[in-house]
C-alpha cells in the first residue's frame, strides 16, 4: 500500500477518520467532487444526507477503480455538506456505514468537513472529492 493511515499520540482518536496519512507512492490520483448522481446523472436520495453521502463515496468508489485504485489508496477527502449543523453528524456517519457495508470496509483516511451554502444543483446537500496516491 502506498498510503498508510496513523493517528498520532497527543492527538484525539476519531471513529470517523485517521488524523494522519504517509504517502509513499509515485502516482497521484486526484477526484472530481463526487455528488448522489447515479451514471444517467440522476440525482439519488432527494432530501435524504445519509443517501446522498452513500451514493457520494460509491461515486468516489468507482472513480478510484477505474485507475485501479480504492479507498485503501485514499490519502486525503474533503467532504462539503449543504448548511451543515453538528445535529447532522448521526446522518453523515450513517452514509458512510453504508457505504462501508457496500464497500466491504470503512474508508478512514484524514478528512475535512466543509459547510457550505450550496452546491451545483439545489437538490445536492453532499459532495466529496478525493486524493489518492499509487505505487
Amino acid at each position: 500500500m502506498a498510503v498508510a493511515l496513523v493517528n498520532p499520540g497527543g492527538l484525539p482518536e476519531v471513529d470517523a477518520y485517521r488524523q494522519v496519512s504517509i504517502a509513499t507512492g509515485s502516482r497521484l490520483v486526484f477526484v472530481a467532487g463526487q455528488v448522489a448522481w447515479d451514471a444517467d446523472g440522476v440525482t439519488v436520495g432527494r432530501g435524504d444526507l445519509a443517501a446522498q453521502v452513500e451514493r457520494c463515496y460509491l461515486n468516489v468508489a468507482t472513480a478510484l477503480a477505474e485507475v485501479g485504485a480504492s479507498f485503501a489508496d485514499v490519502a486525503k477527502l474533503t467532504v462539503y455538506v449543504v448548511d451543515w449543523t453538528p445535529d447532522k453528524m448521526p446522518l453523515f456517519l450513517d452514509g458512510v456505514a453504508r457505504a462501508a457495508a457496500k464497500l466491504g470496509g470503512t474508508p478512514v483516511p484524514p478528512g475535512t468537513l466543509i459547510g457550505v451554502a450550496a452546491l451545483d444543483v439545489p437538490e445536492h446537500l453532499v459532495e466529496v472529492e478525493a486524493t489518492a496516491v499509487l505505487d
